[in-house]
């Protein structure tokens, strides 16, 4: 039998042997050199070589008909070429250009904050927001330590240049977050919804960002999940408030993960002392899928569905009272469901497509009192996208998106539903006329079923490179959204529009590996605003809601990071100055709004101490006080806060438990005790008046994260 197997064997081989095709040749660069260690393979197939000392490779393959070769090496554009493999030897040369450096190239950066794995240059890293004093961990807490972001402790959200807080959206791959914070508890600010690690990359953009997003006047958070993980591993947090866990298996080609967390503040509350009036503590759970799939070598399909809820009560004065000593009870409890999922490919050799498609479901039941509120809101909505090079760094890019967003709120027995239908197309093109000169050219066109209205949103940007590491730009557009849904369904036949800002920014920045300096200054306009006009008849008076608002804001902006002064140090400084003023709502006159402080500055500084595996830092945060309503003050909001300050530190120990990669967490905010005011609360006749403030004067944050499976150093990551 083993002789049979044998014969079997040496009368196959040459046949095997025949079917074989040799593949040699040369790897130089564009004056001739060799290029050494260059990966040179047939594209989809794992057969290949690298190139020697003197640029030479060769090596054999079963394949058969055409394909083709792909020469790739770090520091130079990949090179392919088609060949024929019939069995016959085949010789190739290969002439690779070098690849132009992002560092040594003009990119668009007027208004954003960029920072992804695929940058050379990086703002802010998902470690960079966890290790942010003061954060707490927390996306939205790391960016308000940023230029242009204002600082408002007595409710969530952005307010940038200017901007209120639902002037600023958030995007996960494209897609619009319609619930990106947990739910709003009065006087208590609220955490966004998703873990940083989610995200390998961020852009935060304070203004004149893409065509690609809109329905944002002020400002575009935009995300992008990560995709494929490095390998299998299991992760736990044990908190001071909770724990967490999840899994993620990773396979050749395919990736699922598992995760749960909650929250309970009890405990915490007992031992620190609030001041809010807590009836019951807020407690929170959440769990979430993820999956990934490389459908090619340039494909991948990536899903992720979380799910959330959280539950509260507390009590908090009545208005209606002289003395603010009489309380309401207010109690929430919401269910929140987020899913998206995405598909990108290179498709034609120059065409990458890539599609998007997203539901949301929130509800939030609410107790005032015996009063009853009800609030659903779901969001279907769909994207896509085609782009292409062109050259060797311009882009075009198009596409279109559709939302279909639907929500009742029912207060007691009177319900108010809503229902839109938004479509939206763009188009968009980087066009380097030299490497140290590019222009991008966009619109956007907007359609809204419910104000049956259109709109066309042009944007453009130049950017010139003033020395290696230097540029200056430049970037106008108009941004148009929808008024808030609230006023839309209370006053369903009024014929609004679109409300409008269009931005001016100037920006010179300074930026190589370790060190970014910027400096922007801006300009935004704003009309159609929704606004409430009173008016007067001989027998009483009558509120005519429109789009008659108005107001600018304008400003300028320092920021300035060193990671290269200090050996293992890293800090950044942040300076905003704001001139805005605006005519809307029920305003009466233009004022400056109550979320916006003249002057706001922070600085973030860390320190890594490897003789401990010990990371420290500190973020002091700094704003001249903020208008509030005085009804004893003839002024429009004419008063001002106090100023506010806040001190910020955390520790952060490396170590391993069982090889297993371990970090301790400490952190501590407003570590000088100061009494913070962020508004005033008065009584509704105005006698009396409170100051709120945070719902603590100390926060406390202690937590071990560990990482099994992840058997390295990762200290490097926080240099």
């Amino acid at each position: 039998m083993k002789r049979l197997i044998f014969l079997l064997f040496i009368s196959c081989a040459p046949f095997s042997l025949w079917a074989q095709t040799k593949i040699t040749g040369t790897v130089t660069d564009k004056q001739g050199k060799p290029v050494p260690g260059a990966n040179v393979f047939i594209k989809d197939t794992y057969d290949g070589a690298s190139s020697d000392a003197n640029g030479k490779f060769s090596f054999t393959t079963d394949e058969k008909g055409e394909k083709i070769l792909s020469v790739t090496f770090l520091g130079f554009q990949p090179s392919d070429q088609k060949i024929n493999l019939d069995g016959k030897e085949i010789t190739c040369k290969a002439t690779l250009k070098e690849a132009v450096s992002e560092l040594k190239t003009v990119t668009i950066s007027a208004g954003s904050f960029e920072a992804s794995d695929e940058r050379k240059i990086t703002i802010l890293r998902p470690l960079d927001i966890v290790t942010t004093a003061g954060a707490a961990g927390d996306i939205y807490g790391a960016i308000q330590t940023l230029p242009g972001t204002g600082v408002v402790g007595e409710k969530e959200g952005l307010y940038v240049r200017g901007g209120d807080a639902s002037e600023t959206k958030t995007f996960i791959d494209g897609l619009l977050v319609d619930n990106p914070y947990f739910s709003s508890v009065p006087d208590v600010p609220q955490r966004g919804r998703f873990s940083p690690f989610l995200f390998k990359g961020t852009s935060f953009s304070s203004g004149g960002y893409s065509a690609q997003y809109g329905q944002a006047m002020s400002s575009a958070l935009i995300l992008e999940t990560q995709d494929m993980p490095e390998q299998t591993a299991i992760n736990a947090g044990f908190m001071s408030v909770g724990g967490s866990i999840g899994k993620t298996n990773r396979w050749k080609n395919t990736s699922f993960g598992v995760y749960a967390g909650y929250i309970n503040l009890t405990p915490y509350y007992a031992i620190f002392k609030q001041q809010r009036d807590w009836s019951r503590a807020p407690q929170s759970g959440n769990g979430s899928l993820t999956f990934r799939h490389k459908t090619s070598q340039t494909g991948i399909l990536k899903a992720f569905v979380n799910y959330a809820y959280s539950d509260l009560a507390l009590a908090f004065p009545d208005t209606t009272d002289p003395s603010l000593q009489r309380k309401r009870n207010f109690s929430l409890g919401n269910n929140n469901v987020f899913t998206n999922a995405t598909y990108k490919e290179i498709i034609g050799r120059k065409w990458t497509l890539f599609t998007a498609a997203s539901f949301s479901y929130n509800k939030d039941k609410i107790s005032i009192d015996t009063n009853k509120i009800l609030s659903t809101n779901h969001l279907f909505q769909s994207r896509i996208m085609l782009s292409r090079p062109f050259g060797e760094l311009s882009t075009i890019r198009f596409g279109w998106e559709f939302q279909k967003p639907v929500s009742a709120t029912s207060y007691n027995q009177y319900s108010t539903p809503f229902d839109e239908t938004y479509h939206a197309g763009y188009a968009e093109a980087d066009f380097y006329v030299t490497e140290k000169l590019v222009t991008r050219f966009g619109g956007r066109f907007e359609n809204s079923a419910a104000l049956n209205k259109n709109n066309i949103a042009p944007r453009a940007s130049l950017a010139y490179k003033t020395g290696e590491f230097s540029q200056v730009s430049f970037a106008y557009g108009d941004f148009f959204q929808a008024p808030d849904k609230s006023y839309l369904t209370t006053y369903p036949s009024s014929g609004f529009a679109f409300e409008k800002a269009t931005h001016y920014i100037l920006n010179f920045q300074h930026v190589d590996e370790k060190q970014t300096f910027r400096i922007e200054g801006y300009y935004k306009k704003y009309s159609d605003l929704f606004k409430l006009n009173t008016i007067f008849f001989a027998n009483g008076e009558a509120v005519i809601p429109g789009n008659s608002g108005n107001g600018y804001a304008k400003g300028f902006e320092l920021f300035w990071r060193d990671k290269k002064t200090l050996k293992y140090g890293d800090y950044w400084i942040s300076y905003s100055f704001l001139d805005t003023k605006r005519n809307y709502h029920n305003y009466p006159v233009e004022a400056t709004p109550t979320f916006a402080a003249k002057h706001t500055a922070s600085v973030v500084w860390k320190y890594f101490l490897p003789k401990w595996n010990t990371f420290a830092g500190f973020t002091y945060v700094y704003a001249t006080g903020r208008p509030y309503f005085n009804p004893n003050n003839p002024v429009f909001l004419g008063d001002r806060t106090p100023d506010y300050h806040n001190l910020s530190l955390n520790f952060n120990y490396l170590t391993s438990i069982k090889k297993n990669f371990t970090v301790l967490v400490f952190s501590i905010g407003n570590v000088l005790g100061i009494d913070q005011v962020f508004t005033y609360r008065y009584s509704h006749d105005g006698s009396r008046r409170e100051a709120i403030g945070p719902a603590a004067t100390r926060t406390f944050f202690a937590a071990i994260f560990i990482n099994i499976g992840s058997q390295k150093d990762d200290s490097d990551k926080y240099n």
